[in-house]
C-alpha cells in the first residue's frame, strides 16, 4: 500500500484506518483509546499520525509517576566506606610505613525479606599478580609472616548510615574462621600458589533475630588489613604487588537455617590493591564447611 500523500511514511497507520468501515466507527474506537490515556480527541478530526506526540507525552508522564524499582539483590565490596557511601574500588599504598589499617567494607541487598535473620557467612578471594602469594599477604595462619595483620569487625556504630543500614546495632559477634592458601590443609580450591580464600562470619542470638527488608543495602562486615611489618627489620615482602580481592559469596542466614546466597555483585563485589588489572573470576566452588564458620560465632 502506498503511503498517504498528506502524511508520507504512514503505511502502517493507513492500513489500520482502512480496517474500519466508517469514519464514525474509527472516531468511536479512537475516542475510547484516548479516554484510557486521559486525552480527549478534538471533534471532527481523525486520529492522524501527527497526534502521536501527545500520546507519547502522556505515556512519559505515567512512567515518571511510577515508583522507582527496588535495588537488585547482590553483594558489594569497597575500600574505606560502604560502596553507596563513597567507597572506592582501588587502594594504593606507598608501602613506606608500618602503621595504619586498610579497611574493606562488605554490604548487601536482599531479594526477599528476612524476618528472622541471625547472621552472615562470607567468603573473600585474593589473587596476587605474581607466581606466588607475597609474604605481605601471608596472613592469619600459624607461621605466616603477618599472622596478626588480618581482622574482621561487625561494628558500624561510627558509620554515617546515610545510604547503608546497620543491621547489627552492636550485637554482631563473630570472627575469622580460615585463611586457605596453597600451603594449608585444606588447600585453596584453585590449587594456585598466588591465591588465598578467607572464610568468616558473625551472628546474633536467636532471641535478637534481625528483621531485614529486601531492596535495602545493609552493612555486612569490615575486613581490616594493617600495615605491620611493611618496612624495616623483620618486614614481609610484597606490599607493592598488585592484588585482586573478590567477595565471592555472602550467605544471609535465618534462625531456621534458611538462607539467601549472594554470589553476584549488586553494584561491584570486586576491589583491587595497588591498581591490579586482569582480575580472575571466582575460584572453582567447593563444599564449604559452613559449620567451621559458625563455630567462631558461638
Amino acid at each position: 500500500m502506498a503511503a498517504s500523500p498528506h502524511h508520507p511514511g504512514t503505511v502502517a497507520m493507513t492500513s489500520l484506518w482502512a480496517s474500519s468501515r466508517t469514519r464514525q466507527h474509527k472516531q468511536s474506537q479512537l475516542a475510547s483509546a484516548s479516554a484510557s490515556l486521559g486525552v480527549a480527541p478534538r471533534s471532527n478530526r481523525s486520529w492522524e499520525p501527527n497526534h502521536w506526540p501527545k500520546i507519547a507525552l502522556v505515556a512519559v508522564a505515567i512512567l515518571i509517576g511510577r515508583p522507582a524499582p527496588a535495588a537488585s539483590a547482590g553483594a558489594n565490596l569497597a575500600w574505606n566506606a560502604c560502596l553507596s557511601e563513597g567507597g572506592t574500588s582501588n587502594r594504593g599504598f606507598a608501602c613506606n610505613a608500618n602503621t595504619g589499617t586498610n579497611v574493606l567494607y562488605g554490604s548487601f541487598v536482599l531479594a526477599a525479606d528476612q524476618p528472622q535473620c541471625t547472621g552472615i557467612e562470607a567468603m573473600v578471594e585474593i589473587s596476587a599478580s605474581a607466581d606466588s602469594l607475597p609474604s605481605w599477604w601471608q596472613l592469619f595462619n600459624v607461621g605466616a609472616c603477618r599472622r596478626t595483620s588480618l581482622a574482621v569487625s561487625f561494628d558500624f556504630s561510627n558509620e554515617p548510615g546515610t545510604a547503608c543500614t546497620d543491621m547489627w546495632q552492636g550485637a554482631g559477634i563473630g570472627g575469622l574462621a580460615a585463611y586457605h592458601t596453597y600451603w594449608t590443609t585444606p588447600q585453596v580450591p584453585s590449587g594456585l600458589a598466588s591465591q588465598a580464600r578467607i572464610l568468616f562470619g558473625a551472628a546474633v542470638p536467636v532471641s535478637s533475630a534481625m528483621q531485614l527488608t529486601a531492596g535495602v543495602e545493609y552493612y555486612a562486615f569490615k575486613l581490616m588489613v594493617n600495615n605491620a611489618k611493611t618496612q624495616g627489620t623483620g618486614s614481609c615482602s610484597g606490599c607493592s604487588t598488585p592484588v585482586c580481592i573478590l567477595l565471592s559469596e555472602l550467605n544471609v542466614v535465618q534462625s531456621d537455617n534458611q538462607h539467601e546466597s549472594l554470589t553476584v555483585a549488586q553494584a561491584s563485589n570486586r576491589v583491587t590493591w595497588q591498581g591490579a588489572s586482569d582480575c580472575p573470576g571466582a575460584m572453582t566452588q567447593q563444599n564449604i564447611m559452613w559449620g567451621q564458620i559458625r563455630s567462631v560465632m558461638r
